[in-house]
């Protein structure tokens, strides 16, 4: 063997080891994946509703159940699981998103009267809130939405 064919034998070797250094650079440097994200915590205030919407169509689809551990966000995901914690005593709940709202704009949140009786709030009616819940995807099953009639 000459000097040449060994240089051709291994030039080829050092172009797939820098190749391969590089890609594990790139890869390396890449954002990871996370399926639960960082958790969030919010304040504000929550009110809650029942009564007149049992039975009806969510903005989900999902039957309104007055008495479910539910709640209203106007942008979290549909699924997402919140963990709700009154700031007058304390107590908390964990909510799934299935609707959308509080129309109000001094209210972040609006309860189930199901998941409102957890957290001790009925009598108040609007109480102060910290939500906590991963930035992540909504964590739960996704929920199909259905068509609406015209």
């Amino acid at each position: 063997m000459n000097k040449k064919s060994i240089k051709k034998i291994t030039g080829i070797p050092h172009f797939v080891y820098i190749c391969f250094g590089a890609i594990l650079l790139l890869a390396s440097c890449s954002p990871k994946l996370s399926t639960t994200g960082r958790e969030v915590r919010e304040k504000g205030n929550a009110s809650y509703y029942g009564g007149k919407f049992h039975g009806r169509t969510t903005a989900s689809g999902e039957r309104f159940n007055q008495n479910a551990m539910t709640a209203a966000h106007r942008t979290l995901p549909f699924g997402t699981k919140v963990t709700v914690k009154n700031l007058n005593n304390g107590k908390q709940v964990v909510v799934k998103i299935n609707d959308r709202g509080p129309s109000s704009k001094l209210r972040m949140i609006d309860l189930s009267q199901g998941a409102a009786k957890k957290i001790g709030m009925i009598q108040a009616g609007v109480v102060p809130v910290e939500l906590r819940y991963n930035s992540g995807a909504a964590s739960g099953k996704k929920i199909k939405m259905k068509k609406r009639r015209k």
